[in-house]
């Protein structure tokens, strides 16, 4: 009995030590969990000499506003302490009136220093911890010292205009100033590039040498940090109004290519010239003294097929009064097409490459199908994207 009792002893405690570890292993994952659960927090703290008995005010900083979120009374030697919770990046201002105070670019979890003078705070201060932070310090001080530069020379412009080789003066004046501005716009668009995931080059992106102008007016920079940023915190309100801004301006510079098209062609429309069904060209300014009603579709998008529907009542009742309908197809698949034609009932002249007619795509600035224009008989585009009850009332006008 014995024997077999110390028999089993190794395999007993080869077994609790396997339980023991087992154990730990949960305990770990336990905690490492819970960790992961518990709130983020950040705590800003530091020192403000010569400011005994004054206030300190945190604030969020807003897309077009400022809000308030806590405030102390500095402490005898200045010290100050804040503590918070967010869920991505954000910007704070740690002020002491409305004109000194430093804009804080703060993370879920940063412990972030702030030293400073009361009397220069917002020119001169130290922030320890905060990576974001310091960019963005980085920036304010970069861009302050760029202004000084200009201010300094458009004084000399103003005071020296008496003098007699002012002109002479004013043309090497004026080119200090485009320098200046050249190479502060060098800088911030290679701050950018570098840091196309913080959110320091939201900043970056909104600075400006006045009220009337940006720093950076380079399209591809703003759509790459945009699209970097919106990728990482698409919920920060920051990288939303970026992103929405961003789009807002590719469709503002695609519609002034538009218009200058139409100012250097005499006509409100790009010409779009594609295949039909049967492979012949069918260019839309061969349409003379129609009304006609341009629809970009897809045989394989249900709200296309869904809008062939009314489209065929709409080109009954007024084809004899002198509309046309000019459809662009985005196909890809010929054999999709045609059917969706034939099963449609589409007797209007439909063309297409089966490339995804990219070209009027893009010179229409389509972002969505189904999408329209209307163009009068004058050839002028007067309405875009009119459905339902409305489109029928702009087509019975225009067909009187």
């Amino acid at each position: 009995m014995k024997a077999k009792l110390l028999f089993l002893y190794p395999v007993l405690t080869q077994k609790s030590i396997i339980v023991k570890k087992i154990f730990l292993v949960f305990t770990i994952l336990t905690a490492f969990l819970f960790s992961c659960k518990k709130p983020n927090g950040f705590v800003i703290s530091g020192k403000i000499t010569n400011s005994e008995g004054k206030y300190l005010y945190l604030d969020e900083l807003k897309v077009a506003s400022s809000l308030p979120v806590d405030s102390v009374q500095l402490e005898r030697d200045g010290s100050f302490r804040f503590k918070g919770k967010i869920g991505y990046p954000n910007f704070y201002l740690l002020r002491l009136n409305e004109k000194n105070f430093v804009t804080l670019l703060v993370d879920t979890t940063e412990k972030i220093n702030v030293y400073g003078d009361a009397a220069n705070f917002s020119r001169d201060y130290v922030v320890e911890g905060s990576p974001g932070s310091k960019l963005v310090q980085e920036l304010n001080n970069r861009l302050a010292k760029t202004k000084h530069q200009l201010d300094s020379i458009q004084s000399r412009i103003i005071a020296f205009r008496n003098y007699r080789d002012y002109n002479i003066q004013k043309i090497k004046w004026d080119q200090e100033l485009t320098d200046i501005k050249q190479n502060q716009i060098r800088y911030s668009t290679e701050f950018v590039q570098k840091h196309p995931f913080s959110m320091s080059s939201v900043l970056a992106l909104y600075q400006k040498f006045d009220d009337a102008n940006y720093v950076i007016q380079d399209l591809q920079s703003l759509k790459v940090a945009a699209s970097a940023l919106n990728t990482m915190f698409p919920k920060s309100e920051h990288v939303k109004a970026l992103y929405a801004n961003t789009q807002r301006l590719m469709v503002d510079v695609k519609n002034s290519r538009l218009q200058e098209f139409i100012s250097k062609n005499g006509q409100n429309f790009p010409n779009i010239t594609l295949p039909n069904a049967n492979g012949r060209d069918v260019s839309l300014s061969s349409l003379d003294s129609k009304v006609v009603l341009i629809q970009f579709w897809s045989a394989l998008n249900t709200d296309s097929r869904y809008q062939n529907q009314a489209l065929a009542e709409l080109y009954k009742k007024y084809k004899s009064k002198g509309l046309e309908i000019y459809q662009v197809s985005l196909d890809d698949d010929r054999n999709a097409w045609l059917t969706a034609i034939q099963q449609d009932g589409l007797n209007w002249i439909n063309v297409g490459d089966m490339k995804g007619s990219i070209n009027a795509v893009n010179s229409y600035n389509v972002k969505v199908i189904p999408s329209n224009f209307i163009m009068d008989s004058e050839r002028r585009i007067v309405a875009r994207d009119v459905i339902g009850p409305a489109l029928d009332q702009v087509i019975g006008k225009l067909t009187r």
